[in-house]
């Protein structure tokens, strides 16, 4: 999913850089109210991991791999708005230091893996939780198919990006068809991946998890309430 340079023209690199820049302004403000002493380390653990699993390609066929792109991920462990931060800072460093996707891309990768998996992912997350019984153990199967849905969803943005200042011969069905085609692929990659994860956190430290908290919130209530004098 990483955009390299050229892919797509100046207008269109400039206007997500644009966009980019606008949802990390906004993040930086907004993540104040997800995190708290006890929490920030997390959202730097949260931001190592993926950093780091985003070095591990799977094959997903025909030559073609895939890798995690975490946004639904860390939006589930640390709240949406702190996802997008730690989401912008790998990609910078990646683009940067490890020619991961392309400088002049970089606002370009910063919308479609920071901040459109996050947005798609906690807003499945949430809707799924909504409809779905008030238990610690939805947390991690909402937030597996969050995942799933979150990479395609980017894959379709990107279509819509190339489709305007696409610099490569390629007509945006044909684009379309194997981008959301393959992206279905490595979706399910992610959504194991995430699955695990955040049923390993909510385990061992559901109280780190920021799409589990009103779940602790009430657990700790109806304890509070069973223990008070009659």
């Amino acid at each position: 999913m990483h955009v390299p340079d050229g892919f797509l023209d100046a207008p269109t690199s400039i206007a997500t850089g644009v966009v980019a820049a606008g949802a990390v302004a906004l993040a930086l403000r907004r993540a104040r109210t997800e995190l708290d002493d006890r929490t920030a380390p997390m959202a730097g653990l949260v931001a190592a991991f993926v950093f780091a699993a985003q070095m591990i390609n799977f094959p997903v066929g025909a030559g073609t791999s895939g890798h995690l792109m975490g946004g639904a991920l860390a939006a589930v462990l640390v709240g949406p708005w702190t996802a997008v931060l730690c989401l912008a800072v790998v990609l910078l460093v990646q683009g940067l230091f490890m020619a991961d996707g392309g400088v002049s891309a970089l606002g370009t990768n910063i919308v479609l893996i920071g901040v459109v998996t996050t947005a798609v992912g906690w807003l499945v997350f949430r809707g799924l939780r909504a409809v779905l019984p008030r238990r610690l153990g939805v947390v991690a199967p909402a937030a597996a198919v969050a995942a799933l849905v979150s990479v395609p969803a980017a894959a379709v943005v990107f279509t819509a990006l190339f489709a305007v200042g696409g610099t490569v011969p390629v007509d945006s069905a044909d684009v379309l068809a194997a981008m959301v085609g393959w992206h279905v692929v490595i979706g399910v990659g992610e959504a194991v991946v995430t699955g695990l994860v955040v049923a390993s956190v909510v385990k061992v430290r559901p109280d780190l998890v920021y799409g589990a908290r009103d779940l602790i919130a009430a657990r700790t209530l109806e304890i509070r309430k069973a223990g008070s004098p009659t």
